[in-house]
């Protein structure tokens, strides 16, 4: 039971890593919009991280043109993942 519950939990933190690592590359790839082919990976991350970033930009509006929601994201990303 308990190989179980380390499995699980094992599991959660790699794909809480991976959701990690792939929110900072789509954040990298929004100061490339110019070039195609990172407007091809952002079309494909975009799906994946938009609802999520959605949930804190609702409460962190961009200031000045700089959306500061996606530190606020990972850091809540971070701490479920410390949890386990």
């Amino acid at each position: 039971m308990y190989e179980a519950a380390g499995l699980l939990s094992n599991t959660l933190n790699n794909f809480i890593q991976l959701y990690i690592l792939l929110l900072i590359v789509r954040i990298l790839l929004t100061w490339f919009q110019s070039m195609d082919w990172a407007n091809q990976v952002a079309s494909v991350l975009s799906p994946v991280t938009d609802p999520y970033l959605n949930l804190f930009r609702s409460f962190i509006p961009p200031l000045g043109g700089i959306d500061l929601s996606p530190i606020l994201a990972i850091l809540c990303l971070q701490l479920i993942g410390g949890l386990f």
